[in-house]
């Protein structure tokens, strides 16, 4: 096996681990979601405190939803490498 399929299979090996972490990470942000959805209803009724909370679990959620578009950004860099590194074996 030659360096480029080496690197290939590297690749994919990447990608498969970045698809399993995108994978916990969205679960991670729907329970997120379900704390921010609660948090915003007490700030609705509530004080400073529940209004503090809200804004720190909508911040909560905005971080997930980054990571996960980076983390989708990432495998999309590594398809493209790996695209071309397969065009190389042609």
């Amino acid at each position: 096996m030659g360096r480029t399929e080496r690197r290939i299979f590297r690749i994919n090996d990447e990608i498969t681990r970045l698809q399993e972490e995108i994978r916990l990470t969205e679960e991670e942000l729907r329970i997120h979601q379900h704390l921010d959805d609660d948090a915003r209803r007490d700030a609705a009724v509530g004080g400073p405190i529940e209004r503090e909370d809200a804004r720190l679990t909508s911040d909560d959620v905005e971080r997930f939803h980054d990571l996960v578009g980076a983390l989708q950004a990432r495998i999309g860099r590594l398809e493209e490498k790996r695209a071309r590194l397969l065009a190389r074996l042609d």
